[in-house]
């Protein structure tokens, strides 16, 4: 028994060992760590809305700008002009209008007064009417007179002319109401006329706000001459100089996002099998190693591209060799929220971090 006491310290530190492996094991798979994590934040493409010469370019590389300071103004000389056109074509918009109105007024008036040349036409053909049935029947009655001898001739004769008379006032008076109604009808088209092409009334007419609309397209156009920052944020490999071209739809200048920074861990699938999103994590800065970062699980990537299977040469698909004896974990990105930054340290996208989550409870 003696003989193997001396190998107990053996055995101890062994055991110890053996212990101290199995703990880190449990620590790594309980609370997984990587190295492959970078420093990530929303990268802004500032991008004018209209073309010109930059004229003014207050901003220097790598400068922090606030929201709304301005990054460059562009040569508004065009704009300036464009927005005097349209005001002047808004202000003969105007004028047309209140002519227009004029125009649809006096058609009102004009199937007013065709309205009552109708009423008086027929009032006259109702009356001749009565004159004609009138001279009608002194001649029908007094045709037998004449014949029995009981009247003049000269008489039945005055008659007669008063009965054609009376019948061709009738015509006439006929004539009249239909001309009188076809007039009322051609004012009525000229007010429906006059109408359309004044349009509808006040704001909702088409004209004024077609031309209202081009107003405000132009004052835009002026107000996007001065671009500026939409959040507080770092101006990145700025290459403007005073004189050069903007171009309307083309980014000009990148901003990094001042208050957005980030951490994508790049864990392997084997680790990630027990984090949640609000898991505690600890960064490490390449450029800090001696400050850590406190932090949290913000989300799990839920798809990652396959090389295998994409389009390569001649469009034929791309398969990587493998080892069967091999497989390779991939790697699945892990979006840490930061807390407060400690005193000092500066975030820049693209930084190295290193990364632990602890999972354990």
């Amino acid at each position: 028994m003696t003989r193997y006491l001396k190998y107990l310290p053996t055995i101890f530190m062994t055991c110890c060992a053996i212990a101290a492996v199995s703990f880190k094991y449990w620590d790594y798979i309980t609370n997984p760590w990587t190295r492959n994590g970078q420093v990530m934040s929303y990268v802004i493409q500032v991008t004018p809305r209209v073309t010109g010469p930059i004229i003014n370019l207050p901003i220097k590389d790598n400068q922090l700008v606030k929201a709304g300071d301005l990054l460059f103004e562009i040569d508004p000389s065009t704009f300036i002009a464009s927005l005097d056109q349209a005001q002047a074509n808004y202000d003969q918009t105007l004028d047309d209008l209140v002519a227009l109105e004029k125009q649809v007024e006096a058609a009102k008036a004009s199937v007013a007064q065709f309205q009552s040349s109708i009423t008086e036409a027929e009032s006259k053909l109702e009356a001749t009417h009565s004159q004609l049935i009138e001279a009608k029947t002194k001649f029908q009655r007094n045709r037998v007179l004449v014949a029995q001898g009981t009247i003049s001739k000269q008489h039945f004769d005055d008659l007669k002319m008063q009965y054609e008379v009376a019948s061709a006032n009738k015509n006439q008076s006929r004539a009249a109401l239909l001309m009188a109604k076809s007039a009322f009808l051609q004012s009525q088209a000229n007010l429906a006329q006059a109408q359309a092409n004044l349009g509808a009334s006040g704001v909702k007419n088409a004209r004024l706000r077609a031309a209202k609309a081009l107003v405000e397209q132009a004052q835009l156009k002026l107000k996007f001459t001065h671009v500026l920052a939409s959040v507080d944020s770092y101006v990145t490999n700025l290459s403007l100089q005073l004189g050069s071209q903007a171009v309307a739809n083309q980014p000009a200048l990148a901003l990094v996002d001042a208050n957005n920074f980030w951490v994508y861990a790049y864990f392997r699938e084997t680790l990630v099998g027990n984090m949640r999103a609000g898991d505690s994590a600890l960064v490490t800065l390449m450029g800090y190693p001696n400050t850590p970062i406190s932090g949290k699980v913000n989300s799990l990537g839920r798809g990652i591209a396959q090389a295998d299977g994409s389009t390569g040469y001649n469009l034929l698909p791309n398969v990587n060799p493998t080892f069967e004896w091999i497989r390779l974990a991939q790697r699945i990105p892990v979006r840490i929220q930061l807390d407060k930054l400690p005193e000092g340290v500066e975030l820049r996208i693209g930084t190295t971090a290193s990364v632990l989550v602890m999972t354990a409870k």
